[in-house]
């Protein structure tokens, strides 16, 4: 791009524009080579930034500098909790809740953080030549504090979230950013347990723990265990991606639609950005707060998304005891625990400070839990500890940067499997060759089907049943039972590429957080770990609506089109609604309740979750009501139960004469009626934006595993509108469709449906959302001329 080319060797010359932020050391004042870092940044519309540098330390300059303007509070209180320091600025008592998996208190997470600081976890994975990170992340990570530490410098912080904290100090370190990174790829593993973990204490006399009766799987409720394990089906963690490829799409090229469900608030949400080292780099994208890198994006040549896998990233295991204490039986002999102190500065009632001090309690294998929610107590007979495969890497942002880099979708997915840090998610990616790629290339343990069998302890056999977590016999952790290592794994313990599942395709692939099994209705992938996800295995609602939109569009006889594979985003068809009301099978259950209003209006909706439909409310009580059962029963819902060999057509046949599916209709309309909840209310009425600052904004989609909503929105935690039936914090947030033309160019249309900026007086909090509840998108200014269109301003930041 030859404007790049020029900004990059005359970047001395360049003078912010009129009213732009300029920071100490911008242009002109003084030779580049007086600077470390140098970086150009300019913000076209929405304030996204675009970022042009001539090295990788200046573009993590440029990236953290951008990533403070918008996040800066969210950015800082991460980098507080890498620290583990939220006791001190916040209070001991007061909780943390990452908006996803961990939700504890400020003292425990600080304990679990405060041990790892201890112990250099970090410090020595970043000297480990294999599992530590690479040249280029480590400039990236150096230059992107740096980044930050200049804007606390030179600008004023005004989010009142946080603009007086003493915490906000121009002092952030690489290590506490790769604290920060750390943490986050252990979201889906230890930072489930933290807990667990740090209120994990020996049985003693006086507490001698649960007792350990034998447990059937039948005894189970699954999904209370699956919400301990972090994975509640009530409040699913995930994302949408489709790729269609040139055998299928007007263009004859790959084109990607992806829509990570995500939180709106919290260290979990995206920013956008463009990063550009002329010659060398060019990519865009979004980053979750804290990631000098592009997670999801694309470059000239290749899009990506990503969704989460079903894959676990820990196994347990279980050691048998003498008796209470901290002795352990081995096939070595008997072993101690080891045994962490660890001392918490904390912020008394008075504003004092003080120290707390907790204990934490491993084996080689990982750190000790006492979890009996999750089948896993610490008793008088066993004890449990999580070996987990994303606390033995530090290879993320290399992952991630590498990726920027690909060249086709199989060069993506070489790079991806070559970093070896891909921590909890599938990749779905499209390139302009026409190919298309889904795969589950993450972080796994290496356990295989015949290893689990032969380790499974009887409880960890019930774990396996039940949730399809393998849990092993610590007795044989350093022999028999110890994960094993392929030839061609990026290192020990995990599965290498060809134990993974993959599929490349010319026609289309999609995932939407069901597991691996079936990326396209004519590709089955079989014969993989169960550790890895499940085979032959009913799909969701939402799974089968992302499938039936592209399945739908070629059965008419057209291929998908840009605007049409942009287009299903918004058509917010609901899956669950168009089975259910197959021969007027859901008016009949509505009439069998002796309901009149609230049945003529379910009647006469159309079917969406359109800001103006109206019923869909009435639908989602329904759903939200309908009995759920253990895996493998017989669903009173339906009349024809799931079949493997038609896995996106079944379970159908809504079952109206079963009195709990009456039932539930009957309460769904009696609690609308109680809450004074009108039948004919528009949905976007009800369903507004939620998060930090936002006016209540209508907004189209709605609940996705069960109703089928692929356009999927959740209300979890609110604190704004909640005066409205349902404010929105999470779910669809940095949509991206991305097609590649003939001739070269790449359409980019994007939305951030919670804006570029988190600081409610910022003119980009919601300008992205009101769009997104209008069905627009963001022409994403990719070309140099398309930078120029949409230029707000353009600075130079030197430090």
């Amino acid at each position: 791009m030859l404007r790049r080319l020029i900004a990059a060797t005359a970047a001395a010359a360049l003078v912010p524009l009129a009213g732009s932020a300029v920071p100490s050391g911008g242009a002109g004042a003084a030779a580049p080579q007086q600077h470390r870092y140098r970086a150009i940044i300019e913000i076209t519309e929405h304030g996204i930034p675009h970022i042009t540098a001539s090295d990788f330390g200046s573009l993590g300059f440029g990236s953290g500098y951008a990533a403070a303007q918008d996040t800066i509070c969210t950015l800082a209180d991460t980098l507080v909790t890498a620290r583990g320091e939220r006791s001190r600025w916040f209070g001991p008592d007061a909780r943390y809740n990452d908006q996803v998996t961990l939700e504890a208190s400020n003292l425990q997470v600080d304990a679990f953080v405060t041990d790892l600081h201890q112990r250099r976890v970090v410090e020595k994975l970043l000297r480990d030549p294999v599992a530590g990170p690479g040249a280029e992340a480590k400039q990236m990570v150096r230059g992107y504090v740096a980044g930050v530490n200049e804007f606390l410098r030179t600008q004023r912080v005004t989010d009142p979230a946080c603009r007086a904290a003493g915490y906000l100090k121009p002092d952030v370190t690489a290590l506490d950013l790769w604290y920060g990174v750390y943490l986050a790829n252990l979201l889906a593993s230890s930072g489930v347990f933290v807990k667990e973990i740090v209120d994990a204490a020996p049985p003693s006399a006086g507490d001698p723990g649960l007792p350990e009766l034998p447990v059937k799987a039948a005894q189970v409720d699954r999904d209370a265990l699956l919400t301990a394990l972090g994975r509640d089906p009530e409040a699913p963690f995930g994302s949408n991606a489709t790729a269609v490829g040139g055998a299928a799409t007007t263009t004859g090229k790959g084109m990607l639609l992806g829509n990570p469900h995500f939180p709106w608030r919290g260290r979990y949400h995206f920013t956008q950005q463009h990063l550009t080292i002329p010659g060398r780099y060019d990519v865009a994208g979004a980053s979750l707060v804290g990631s000098p890198a592009v997670n999801i994006g694309w470059n000239e040549d290749v899009a990506w998304s990503h969704t989460v896998s079903t894959a676990y990233r820990f196994t347990p295991y279980e050691y048998k005891t003498p008796g209470p204490g901290t002795t352990y039986l081995t096939d070595a002999g008997p072993q101690e625990l080891i045994h962490d102190t660890v001392q918490v500065r904390v912020k008394k009632a008075d504003g004092s400070l003080s120290t707390v001090s907790e204990d934490l309690y491993r084996t080689p294998q990982g750190y000790v839990i006492d979890a009996p929610a999750q089948l896993m107590p610490w008793g008088p007979l066993s004890v449990w500890a999580i070996r987990d495969a994303n606390a033995e890497h530090l290879r993320t942002i290399d992952t991630f940067l590498d990726m920027g880099k690909a060249t086709s979708v199989r060069d993506l997915l070489r790079r991806q499997d070559a970093g070896g840090g891909m921590p909890w998610v599938n990749t779905t990616a499209a390139d302009r060759h026409g190919d298309v790629l889904y795969a589950d290339h993450s972080v796994v343990p290496n356990v295989p089907d015949d290893l689990a069998q032969q380790c499974l302890t009887p409880t960890g056999i019930v774990l396996d049943q039940v949730a399809g977590l393998p849990g092993l016999d610590g007795t044989f952790a350093d022999s028999r039972c110890a994960w094993r290592t392929d030839a061609d794994a990026e290192r020990p313990g995990i599965f290498g590429p060809a134990n993974l599942p993959m599929a490349v395709r010319r026609d289309w692939v999609m995932n939407a957080n069901d597991s691996y099994w079936l990326p396209n209705p004519d590709e089955r992938l079989e014969g993989y770990a169960g550790i890895i996800g499940c085979e032959r295995c009913v799909r969701t609602m939402r799974t089968r609506m992302v499938s039936h939109y592209v399945m739908d569009r070629l059965a008419s006889g057209r291929k998908e089109s840009p605007r049409s594979l942009r287009g299903h985003e918004h058509e917010n068809r609901l899956m669950a609604a168009e089975v259910m009301r197959e021969g007027g099978a859901l008016d009949q259950v509505c009439a069998a309740t002796g309901e009149t209003e609230a049945c003529q209006v379910l009647h006469d909706w159309d079917g969406r979750s359109n800001t103006d439909s109206v019923g869909t409310h009435i639908f989602e009580e329904f759903v939200d009501r309908l009995p759920s059962l253990p895996v493998d029963a017989v669903d009173p819902v339906w009349l024809t139960q799931f079949d493997p060999n038609d896995p996106l057509n079944t379970p159908r046949d809504l079952n109206v004469a079963h009195p709990q599916v009456i039932q539930a209709m009957a309460d769904a309309i009696a609690s609308l009626r109680d809450r004074g909840i009108a039948f004919d209310a528009t949905w976007g009425s009800l369903q507004v934006a939620g998060d930090r600052g936002a006016p209540p904004i209508p907004l189209g989609g709605g609940t996705g595993d069960s109703v089928g909503n692929a356009n999927a929105l959740a209300s979890r935690w609110a604190s704004d509108n909640t005066d409205r039936y349902r404010p929105i914090t999470y779910g669809s947030s940095h949509i991206q469709a991305i097609s590649f033309l003939p001739g070269g160019p790449v359409d980019a249309r994007t939305i951030l449906t919670y804006g570029q900026s988190e600081n409610p007086r910022s003119p980009y909090s919601t300008d992205q959302t009101r769009m997104f509840s209008r069905k627009q998108w963001v022409r994403f200014a990719w070309t140099d001329a398309q930078i120029r269109r949409d230029l707000l301003r353009r600075f130079v930041v030197t430090g």
